[in-house]
């Protein structure tokens, strides 16, 4: 079996091909036509000496044209890299040497910074511009023109289930690493090659177009940028099964909910709070059809429980499902919550996915009631890009099965449910204690007045680290920050609650809404706090307001 990205969509564009596969903004594509579209692409690509093994930059927003830069690129067994479109000159040089780029498709928006990293970046022999509204000089071979001097038909060779599928992370914590995958682990894992709540492997190739076929079809809206695996993972697996995907070129609450109601969309998939939060709060103030909705994906980051409330309040109809994973380990576990559905604090819970496990620090499983880092098995990546000690880092094997463990830290549960933490490598150690951030964020957006907040370790003389946050209020409120400590202490324990606060006008995240760190690291070591526990104070106490 070709168990391979482009197969795949190549047996849903034989399946249905008139029937729509993307809607970007105002142009839409049949699957004929992003079929296409994708081989006169890939027969430019080829014509310019691109193959087998290949890397091509893809620096982007969304788009119809980076979707048919990925499937051609894959049609080629070429490797398609996801360039973060809010890098610097010196991220990208980093990332198109470390990534070993050949070739580019960019937006005309960036080609100042194309431009300026090329002296530096000899091997990308060849470049192809898309065209935005901007006006943007640029030395990059037109997209259109390219596509239309070739032809359209499919004839290309043989492809493998061993293609190699590389995702470069955010780099939110500092530079940004590819993790590589099999096409068959990664659509395992991912693209719906195993069903996510019984474990059953679908049989062939053909199983999702097939099912495809014999339905019309859902609805489905992306709110994450492309660049980031969570959104590439919900568009590939619709696309497989005759779904329609809408994207954003970006994100735009009140965007999203027009183009929910323009195209009567039924999932809508977003990242976590920072797209939950102003979306639902969008919702609120306008007047916003959203009677076809019947389910919100959330995964990727944290979706707090008081922002799920605002949802199950305003569409109380709507199933949430919340899944948790990573780049390095695909899908790890899902929660499905409704109206009706029990509360509970902190981060998410959520039944384990096929080979989930939770091990200590012995690679062991862990006895219900324990903290452990969350291990899957089964469809694993191959490891980190050009980087065989980490890779080495990030495997373990238990009961001789290799299983991977990325570093999120979880709670098994005494019913068999998975809690999650949050990462080790953002981990607070405050005076041998070990908090977890995602947790006291939770605590923190549930007070009225916070919109957005990122909780950080700084240094502290006494306790190695303090627990810090910053804090994004809402438009209009002035932060008691009394009444917020107060208020996080009857969710959390004492030595969880933020001992130093920044207030800022906004919480600084990548496109994909996934925290930045290092933005966090240097406001905290260029500010002065905005308000400090008490010196002497704990787990309890008095706390004063800094003046000024």
């Amino acid at each position: 079996m070709a168990l391979n990205i482009a197969d795949l969509f190549e047996h849903a564009a034989d399946a249905f091909p008139e029937r729509v596969a993307i809607a970007c903004g105002d142009r839409t594509a049949t699957f004929a036509e992003l079929e296409r579209r994708s081989n006169q692409l890939a027969h430019h690509l080829a014509a310019q000496g691109f193959g087998a093994g290949d890397h091509l930059g893809l620096y982007s927003r969304n788009s119809i044209q980076a979707v048919e830069t990925m499937i051609a690129t894959y049609k080629l067994r070429a490797v398609p890299v996801n360039v973060n479109y809010r890098y610097v000159e010196n991220e990208l040089r980093y990332l198109f040497t470390d990534a070993d780029l050949t070739g580019l498709v960019h937006e005309r928006r960036y080609a100042p910074l194309v431009e300026a990293v090329a002296p530096d970046t000899p091997a990308v022999r060849h470049r192809i511009v898309v065209e935005d509204g901007t006006d943007t000089a640029c030395a990059s071979t037109p997209y259109e023109p390219a596509l239309a001097a070739q032809p359209g038909g499919r004839d290309f060779g043989e492809r493998s289930a061993d293609d190699l599928y590389l995702l470069f992370t955010g780099g939110t914590t500092g530079y940004p690493k590819g993790v590589m995958w099999r096409h068959e682990d990664v659509w395992r894992t991912l693209g719906g090659g195993i069903d996510y709540v019984t474990g059953e492997v679908l049989p062939d190739e053909w199983a999702q177009s097939r099912r495809g076929a014999a339905n019309p079809g859902l609805t489905r809206l992306v709110c994450a940028p492309l660049i980031h695996g969570a959104a590439q993972w919900a568009a590939l697996p619709s696309l497989f099964s005759g779904d329609k995907v809408v994207l954003l070129p970006r994100f735009d609450p009140d965007a999203v909910w027009r183009a929910v109601g323009r195209h009567r969309v039924q999932v809508m998939t977003i990242v976590g709070d920072a797209m939950g939060r102003p979306l639902i709060e969008a919702y609120e103030r306008g007047s916003y059809d959203a009677t076809t909705l019947v389910a919100i994906s959330s995964h990727a980051a944290l979706f707090s429980p008081s922002v799920k409330d605002q949802y199950l309040a305003l569409l109380p109809n709507v199933v949430i499902t919340d899944a948790i994973g990573s780049s390095e380990s695909g899908f790890n576990g899902l929660a499905m919550i409704t109206r009706d559905s029990p509360r509970t604090g902190g981060g998410p819970r959520v039944r384990g996915g096929p080979s989930t496990i939770v091990i200590g620090e012995d690679d062991r499983p862990v006895a219900p009631g324990e903290v452990g880092r969350i291990a899957r098995g089964g469809h694993v990546p191959l490891g980190y890009y050009k980087d065989e000690a980490k890779s080495a880092r990030i495997f373990v094997e238990v009961d001789g099965a290799r299983y991977v463990v990325p570093g999120d830290f979880a709670r098994l549960e005494t019913d068999g449910s998975i809690t999650l933490l949050g990462r080790g490598n953002v981990s607070i150690n405050t005076g041998g204690e070990k908090v977890f951030g995602e947790e006291v964020e939770a605590a923190l957006k549930s007070h009225p007045d916070v919109f957005d907040a990122l909780v950080v370790g700084v240094p502290d003389d006494r306790l190695g680290q303090r627990v810090a946050a910053l804090l994004q209020p809402r438009d209009g409120a002035v932060i008691d920050f009394a009444a917020l400590d107060a208020h996080v202490r009857e969710r959390i324990a004492g030595y969880k609650t933020p001992r130093s606060l920044w207030v800022v006008d906004r919480v600084g995240r990548a496109p994909s809404a996934k925290p930045d760190y290092r933005w966090a690291r240097a406001h905290t070591e260029t500010h002065p706090p905005d308000w400090r526990a008490s010196s002497g104070t704990t787990g309890g106490g008095v706390h004063a307001q800094l003046p000024g």
